[in-house]
Formats: structure tokens, sequence, C-alpha cells
């Protein structure tokens, strides 16, 4: 059987990581979830050498100190990260965010459904692309990483 797919949610808002965790735990035989709460955190996990790297990040915008597009631009520019799939999940719909998200090179831009039914399908949907996306079981990533 495939190993899960590792996913990192890096979200700062306390209830919106609650219905996130939620709606991944319709998966939890598919995913591991791991949560940061800023995105220093994030980068900070991301640097760990001991830990294995996500398979796929999970991205908001709106965070205080290092905002989404910040983290996004340090993992783009690291070596050992840039392979790494982010998928900026957002309550924006302003296009300068989606368009700064894609030059900023992120996977996908999700926009957050106002309701938990659609969110729920929003997230079904990103777990099983995601999901799709491996060969044989292992995540399409390279060997590499480190700030």
């Amino acid at each position: 059987m495939a190993s899960r797919l590792h996913l990192l949610l890096v979200d700062d808002n306390v209830a919106d990581v609650y219905l996130a965790r939620e709606a991944f735990e319709r998966h939890a035989d598919h995913i591991q979830l791991s949560v940061c709460q800023s995105g220093h955190d994030a980068l900070a996990c991301l640097c760990d050498t001991q830990a294995p790297p996500p398979d796929l990040i999970v991205l908001d915008i709106n965070m205080p100190g290092m905002d989404g597009f910040d983290v996004l631009e340090a993992i783009k520019a690291d070596p050992g990260l840039v392979h790494l799939p982010v998928v900026m999940l957002s309550a924006s719909d302003n296009p300068a965010d989606v368009t700064r998200a894609y030059s900023l090179r992120a996977s996908a831009y999700v926009v957050k459904a106002h309701d938990f039914a659609t969110f729920l399908q929003q997230i079904d949907a990103l777990v099983g692309f995601w999901t799709l996306c491996r060969v044989s079981g292992k995540p399409l990533r390279a060997q590499g990483r480190g700030l």
C-alpha cells in the first residue's frame, strides 16, 4: 500500500485550522497532516533535516509577521525546497493576490469557500488531485533541501 500523503498546513487562524483539520480528517487514511501557525515556524519545519519534507504545502496568505507570499518566496528561492508544491488556500479572491501567487510559482490558488459543505468538496478535490500526482506510491520530489 502506498504511503500517506504528507501535507503541511500553514495558517495562523485557529478557527480556520480547526475547520481544515475537520475537512482533512475525512482523508486520514490517505494523508498525514502537520500544522504550522506562522510563516517562520513553517520555514523552520521545512529546514529541519531530521524530519521528512512534506509532499504538499497548503499555505494561507494573511498571516502576521511573515505572510504567505513571503513564505512562498522563501520556499521557491531555496534550492532544497523549490521542488515542493505549494497550494495557496486563502479567503482572498483579489485578482492581484492570485496573480502574485502564480508569479511567485505557487502550484495552485484556491479561494476558501464560505460554506463548510463546499469547503469539504474543495479539500476532497485537493487531496484527490495531489494523491494522484504520485508515482509508485512515492511523491514526486527531489532529495536535497535546506536553507
